[in-house]
């Protein structure tokens, strides 16, 4: 029996809803602010598929996403298809010069060991991807300011 966590952040971010669509969607670009996230690697034969490597500390994953929803400026949806089960969205939320960006994302662990790790590091994962978003905005400010718009 498997379990699904799941964990929701969102952060707004003082740019126009193009540039945080932009760069959200340059996958390959998302080790700038994904602190977790060593590499992305979209497939060349089929660009709706990305390899991923996640490291952080002693544990290491890979895992093959499919990219299962896009709606240009709202949202980018995703679920694994081989290694690490998970799926997930990126919404966007249009603020007239501004955007909300909210990530929900879930993983599969096995039973009753999906309720202990959820109730050891279920705020660590929420509060590093929390930082990870914050890192979004101020990389998606830099480039704002770098473009002089």
């Amino acid at each position: 029996m498997t379990d699904w966590l799941e964990h929701t952040v969102q952060i707004e971010v003082p740019v126009p809803i193009e540039l945080a669509w932009s760069l959200w969607s340059d996958l390959e670009q998302m080790t700038i602010w994904m602190k977790w996230i060593e590499s992305v690697k979209i497939l060349e034969e089929d660009p709706e598929l990305s390899r991923w490597k996640l490291a952080s500390g002693g544990f290491n994953f890979t895992w093959l996403s499919r990219i299962v929803q896009v709606v240009p400026q709202q949202i980018i949806e995703w679920r694994s298809v081989d290694g690490l089960p998970n799926k997930g969205a990126i919404r966007f939320y249009d603020r007239r010069g501004s955007s909300i960006v909210k990530m929900t994302f879930a993983y599969a662990v096995p039973g009753i060991i999906g309720r202990i790790m959820d109730s050891l590091i279920g705020d660590i994962v929420e509060s590093t991807v929390q930082a990870d978003l914050e890192r979004f905005k101020d990389y998606a400010v830099k480039v704002q300011a770098e473009s002089g718009e």
